[in-house]
C-alpha cells in the first residue's frame, strides 16, 4: 500500500493538527505502509524515512506561523512517480483541493479528514455572516471525497447536518508512557508555581490565541483563593495575556515540549481549557493522562472524553460562572484532586493511537478495495 498524505500545515510548526499527522506518520511507518507527504514548503525534506514534496507558499496575514500557496505540475509530476494507491487529505484546503484534483487524474480513491472548525472560527471572530459560506465550502470539499473522517461526535453530527455523505469517526488516542504521573518533578513544580509549590496549580497548554479564550481564566485566580495558574505554549497573544494576567500568581513557561512538557503535565493539579473552538482537543487527554482532572468548555471531542464529576467538568463556551464552579469543585480538596485525577489516568490508558490508527489504515484498504471493484461502496 502506498499513501500520499496532504496538508496544509507541518513541521517545524507544531500544533494539534501537526501532532496527529505526525502520529499516522509514525504508524503508517510501523506497520511498512509506504508514504509520502504533501506539505507547505518549511525546510523539511524528510519526516524519519517518508519523503516530503514541498509545496512553496507565502505567510498567512493572520495566521503568519502558516505558508499558504497551492500545489504546482512539479508537485503532481513527483506524486505521480510515486504512484500511491490512496490519498488522504489533512482537512483539504489550498493544499489539498488542488491535491484531490491530482488524485482523480491519478485514478486513486481519496479520503478526507476534518481538523479545522472554520464555521466557528468566523463565528467567534464576528465574521458570522461567512458560515453559510464556510458550511457550503465544507460540504461541497468533503463530499468530493470517497469518504470523509471526523475527530469527535460532535464535529460529526455538524458534518451530517450541512449535508456531507460517509462521515466516519476518527477519535483520538494519548502516549500514555509519555504523558504519565510518573514524570512528577518537584523542580518542575517548583517553577510553575513560582516557588509556591503548596498551592493548586492551574495549567493550560495550547496556543496563546483570542480563540483559546485564556483571558477568561483571570476570574478564576480571584474567584478561587490558594490557586496559580501556569500557561505552557506560545503564540500571538502571548504579550497580551502577559500584561493581562501581570499581578496575578500566573508562570508564562513558553513552548515546551519532550521531558520537561511530560513533566510539567504531571506537576500540575487541575487541567483547565476555556477555548471557544477545537475540533477535538487533544491536550484534554495528555493532561487526563497525566493524572489531573480536567475543567474544560464543551467544544469538540472534550464531551466525548470528560466525565462529569468523575474525570472533570465542562461548561458552555464563554461561561466563566461555569468555569469558575468547576474549578472550585475540581479543587475542593487534596483528595478530590487525587480521586479525580486516578480516574482520569484510568480512562486515558483505554486512549490507544495505535488502535484508532488502524482503523485509518484499514479504510484505506476498504477505498483500495472499492476502487478496484473488489468491494462494495461504503454507505452514504
Amino acid at each position: 500500500m502506498r499513501v500520499a498524505l496532504f496538508t496544509e500545515t507541518f513541521l517545524p510548526k507544531i500544533d494539534g493538527i501537526v501532532t496527529v499527522v505526525c502520529l499516522l506518520l509514525d504508524h503508517l511507518e510501523k506497520r511498512r505502509v509506504e508514504t509520502v507527504v504533501i506539505a507547505p514548503k518549511m525546510g523539511v525534506q524528510n519526516y524519519r524515512s517518508i519523503p516530503v514534496i514541498g509545496v512553496p507558499g507565502v505567510p498567512l496575514p493572520l495566521y503568519p506561523e502558516l505558508r499558504v500557496g497551492p500545489p504546482n505540475l512539479s508537485t503532481y509530476q513527483r506524486l505521480k512517480a510515486f504512484q500511491p494507491d490512496v490519498a488522504h487529505y489533512i482537512h483539504p484546503v489550498l493544499i489539498g483541493i488542488p491535491g484531490m484534483m491530482m488524485a482523480r487524474r491519478l485514478g486513486i480513491p481519496v479520503l478526507a479528514s476534518f481538523h479545522l472548525d472554520l464555521a466557528r472560527l468566523v463565528h467567534h471572530y464576528r465574521l458570522g455572516f461567512m458560515e453559510p459560506l464556510t458550511d457550503l465550502a465544507t460540504r461541497v470539499v468533503f463530499n468530493a471525497a470517497d469518504a470523509s473522517l471526523a475527530p469527535s461526535r460532535m464535529i460529526q453530527h455538524y458534518m451530517q447536518r450541512i449535508g456531507v455523505r460517509n462521515v466516519g469517526l476518527w477519535g483520538r488516542g494519548v502516549d500514555a508512557e509519555r504523558f504519565n504521573p510518573r514524570h512528577r518533578s518537584a523542580e518542575m513544580r517548583h517553577r510553575m508555581t513560582g516557588g509556591h509549590p503548596d498551592d493548586t496549580l492551574l495549567l493550560y497548554v495550547g496556543r496563546i490565541s483570542g480563540e483559546k479564550q485564556i483571558d477568561h481564566l483571570r476570574p478564576v485566580l480571584d474567584a478561587v483563593p490558594g490557586t496559580r495558574l501556569a500557561i505552557i505554549g506560545d503564540g500571538p497573544a502571548r504579550a497580551e495575556m502577559e500584561s493581562r494576567f501581570a499581578g496575578t500568581p500566573t508562570t508564562f513557561m513558553g513552548y515546551m515540549t519532550g521531558e520537561p512538557l511530560s513533566q510539567a503535565y504531571a506537576s500540575a493539579d487541575v487541567f483547565v481549557f476555556p477555548s471557544a473552538m477545537e475540533t477535538f482537543g487533544l491536550v484534554v487527554v495528555e493532561a487526563m493522562a497525566a493524572g489531573l482532572p480536567v475543567v474544560a468548555s464543551r467544544v469538540g471531542g472534550i464531551p466525548d472524553v470528560v466525565r462529569i464529576g468523575e474525570t472533570g467538568y465542562t461548561f458552555d463556551v464563554g461561561d466563566i460562572e461555569g468555569l469558575i464552579a468547576g474549578v472550585r469543585a475540581a479543587a475542593a480538596s487534596r483528595e478530590r484532586i487525587a480521586a479525580m485525577g486516578r480516574a482520569a489516568r484510568a480512562f486515558a490508558e483505554t486512549q490507544s493511537w495505535d488502535a484508532m490508527m488502524d482503523e485509518v489504515i484499514d479504510l484505506y484498504a476498504d477505498l483500495i478495495a472499492m476502487k478496484r471493484g473488489e468491494a462494495q461502496p461504503l454507505p452514504a
